[in-house]
């Protein structure tokens, strides 16, 4: 492989997968539609049942409850990545089982790897150590999802299922590496985050000249956890390079219910990792 495509492919390092977004039910009637609008909650809202700072609010206290209430969970992940351009094709494949246990430990195993080991080295494995870095210390508050560290806009609402889905705008305070910008679905039954849509808020490298994000999440029990991730990358010296990470097998080994977790005095300041 040759030192441009090295360069090109290997310092890719993209956005670290999302490392966890949780969910519950609702919690306080703030957070919960009042029933008399729910009868007008068809198609697009005409009106926008709370404002975005309403919804940033509630996303932040339920994010803190789940966060408090879920201990440890284990699950599997596809890591897949193709690169296609002037450097000629290129692919890899890991499945690699994940463990967390609060608040920040993280373990990873490989279970079977195909494909180019120079990508499993440096792009798979990169995004693994990327994804303990962003979930400790100072990194840990800095790429919150929180008031702190965005600013939000409400950009539509809609009804969807027995409640309602809000999108907001969100665009970052800072430039720091694992923050980004784009679109965030809300749910507003249980106020998580359902998709997001974005891109970093700084190239993650000279080597990338643009980068696309879109991300899935499904609920586990009373948890909000990932579905899917996918990233497109366009190469400054020519290529895309497409990542891919399908979430399964989740399996929670230890939690608390979730309606049993305090509410928190004052601002909520509670995380939801990128």
């Amino acid at each position: 492989m040759s030192e441009l495509l090295r360069k090109g492919i290997g310092r890719l390092r993209l956005v670290p997968s999302l490392v966890v977004i949780l969910a519950m039910p609702a919690l306080g009637a703030v957070c919960e539609a009042p029933p008399r609008q729910a009868d007008a909650m068809v198609g697009s809202l005409r009106k926008p049942l709370l404002s975005a700072e309403e919804i940033v609010s509630c996303l932040q206290e339920k994010n803190r409850a789940r966060e408090l209430a879920l201990r440890s969970f284990h699950g599997t992940r596809v890591y897949r990545v193709d690169y296609r351009g002037f450097f000629g094709e290129h692919h890899a494949e890991a499945v690699v089982n994940f463990d967390y246990t609060t608040p920040d430990k993280r373990e990873f195993t490989i279970v079977s790897e195909t494909g180019s080991k120079f990508i499993v080295d440096h792009v798979i494995k990169g995004l693994l150590k990327g994804e303990e870095e962003a979930a400790k210390g100072k990194d840990r508050q800095r790429n919150a999802l929180n008031a702190s560290n965005y600013s939000f806009k409400l950009a539509s609402a809609y009804a969807a299922g027995d409640g309602s889905q809000y999108v907001l705008n969100v665009s970052p305070k800072t430039h720091y590496k694992y923050l980004y910008k784009g679109k965030i679905w809300v749910e507003g039954k249980d106020f998580a985050v359902t998709r997001i849509e974005a891109e970093p808020a700084r190239s993650p490298s000279f080597w990338v000249k643009h980068t696309d994000v879109d991300h899935e999440y499904e609920k586990v029990g009373s948890f909000w956890l990932p579905a899917q991730d996918k990233t497109e990358s366009w190469i400054r010296l020519g290529g895309i390079a497409h990542l891919s990470i399908e979430y399964k097998d989740y399996r929670i080994t230890s939690a608390t219910p979730v309606e049993q977790v305090p509410a928190a005095e004052g601002r909520s300041e509670s995380r939801v990792t990128q």
